[in-house]
């Protein structure tokens, strides 16, 4: 057999490492000092905003290159064929979880894969969004406008479901049931869009808000001219975003991830598989999130001197790195030893005895990274994440507020309390 994972673990993110050589004690100890000195820097030597994301060096050639007409036509078309194709393998390959294609494509290269690419290119999944695709050649535009209170609430609770769906549902890896996730993520957003345009994949598309999301981290982004430039990582995180509730879709993602690591301690063992103790466990870490987040986002207001009335800087856009950082730490070795199923079984999709990249007879190597590695990955993400969230926080604070320097530390005090969560859950399994 070439995939060796067995299926209930295919959809968790942590892989089952629980032989990392790090204390969690120390870390946590470690990571709050870490984001703790970088408020204390940034407030004591830092009075004026510096991030700036129409700031960077112009790059008009490679802006020519990604804009043509071909290359984004080729992209689109390859990334829709890709789609069903998965789909197909999903209904009509092989049964068993651990010789068929879809379930580790759906898990492993899409939804890993998306959060890893995006910041690195840019919001990918918007460009090569295969509903998008359809959408063009069907000539579907729809008449009506989702109402602008919901802002991306349709992408959080479609999100939400996702996350249910990898970590608490029952089969979740079961071929035929990715197979059908796969058309009916593309007929129902199809069905949307007929109604409201294209509008609902960049509002109610989980998948594309989360990648857009991300993608303000790219370190190659569009000014507000439409030319790509290379800048600051984190200027991207000042620039407002005029869609509201950005941060639940966010807070889901963290809320879920840190149900991931709790899952993988001894505490959690006595409810296993239990879909209600899974369904309670989640929803818990979710809101615990959004609390946390939500008490912070109003006591740094006020210690920051807004009152009612005043405009100030919406925090939505901090959690990015935070989120980054947390899915990172979370599927860095599930990428790299999951991963590889999906090559060795991409050689033959329907188990008919096919060899198209000569990896028959090859088996996963668990050992392509070792547990020092995953550690430092994971400790390193949590908190360069934090910390480069405490950056933007600043950066935003400082645009308003008549104690904006200092009022912001409830804000950085959550982070603090993410950080040593994140960690303690994390090596702690």
């Amino acid at each position: 057999m070439r995939a060796t994972t067995p299926p209930d673990l295919l959809a968790h993110g942590l892989g089952g490492r629980t032989d990392l050589p790090l204390d969690a004690g120390a870390a946590m100890a470690g990571g709050a000092v870490a984001v703790a000195v970088s408020f204390l820097a940034l407030a004591t030597l830092r009075s004026r905003p510096w991030l700036d994301p129409d700031r960077g060096r112009a790059l008009p050639g490679l802006t020519r290159v990604v804009d043509h007409p071909a290359l984004r036509a080729a992209a689109r078309g390859l990334v829709l064929a890709l789609t069903l194709f998965v789909a197909v393998v999903g209904l009509f390959g092989p049964p068993a979880t651990e010789a068929n294609l879809a379930p580790w494509v759906l898990y492993v290269v899409f939804w890993v894969g998306l959060a890893v690419v995006s910041p690195l290119l840019g919001p990918v999944w918007r460009a090569v969004n295969p509903v998008r695709t359809l959408a063009r050649l069907l000539r579907l535009s729809g008449t009506r406008r989702l109402p602008e209170r919901l802002g991306h609430l349709p992408a959080a609770a479609w999100l939400a479901g996702f996350v249910w769906l990898e970590l608490v549902a029952p089969e979740r890896a079961d071929p035929l049931l990715v197979g059908a996730l796969v058309l009916g993520y593309v007929a129902v957003t199809l069905a949307l869009v007929a109604v409201y345009g294209e509008g609902w994949c960049a509002r109610g598309d989980g998948f594309e808000v989360l990648s857009t999301a991300l993608a303000r981290l790219a370190p190659v982004a569009r000014r507000d001219d439409g030319v790509l430039a290379l800048r600051n990582p984190l200027a991207g995180l000042v620039r407002p975003d005029p869609v509201p509730h950005l941060a639940v879709v966010l807070v889901v993602l963290l809320g879920s991830t840190g149900f991931d690591g709790l899952t993988r301690t001894p505490w959690w063992a006595p409810y296993g598989e239990s879909v209600a103790a899974g369904t309670l466990g989640l929803a818990t870490s979710i809101l615990a999130v959004g609390l946390l987040y939500g008490v912070a986002v109003r006591a740094t207001a006020w210690a920051s001197g807004y009152r009612a009335g005043r405009a100030r800087p919406s925090f939505a856009t901090t959690l990015i790195p935070i989120a980054l950082g947390y899915t990172v730490a979370h599927y860095f070795s599930f990428l790299l030893v999951e991963g590889q199923n999906a090559v060795l079984l991409a050689g033959d999709p329907f188990g008919t005895g096919l060899d198209l990249f000569g990896t028959a007879g090859r088996a996963v190597d668990p050992g392509v990274v070792s547990p020092t590695v995953v550690a430092a990955v994971q400790v390193n993400a949590i908190v360069l994440g934090h910390v480069a969230a405490t950056v933007a926080a600043h950066d935003l604070a400082l645009r308003g507020g008549t104690r904006a320097r200092w009022g912001q530390l409830p804000l950085v005090l959550a982070m603090i309390v993410l950080t040593c969560a994140a960690l303690g859950l994390l090596l702690g399994g």
